[in-house]
């Protein structure tokens, strides 16, 4: 959602944007805690599923960000 109203430029894109990172940031959060409260074997699983994923979304909220500033 964030994406598209920043791509229409609207007057809820820059909120979309911050629910975006706080969301983003409420997940990583999330993840770091059950790393650190798994097994060893557990969490390498975790990281396994999660981290490339988590990558993914930290690159398309920059690329997101770097899109509001071109506009």
């Amino acid at each position: 959602m964030a994406a598209e109203e920043t791509e229409k430029k609207t007057v809820y894109a820059s909120e979309d944007r911050e629910a975006a990172r706080e969301a983003l940031k409420l997940l990583k959060d999330a993840y770091e805690k059950s790393l650190k409260l798994s097994s060893p074997q557990v969490a390498e699983e975790i990281r396994g599923r999660v981290n490339q994923r988590i990558r993914e979304l930290d690159n398309a909220n920059i690329a997101l960000e770097e899109s509001a500033m071109e506009g």
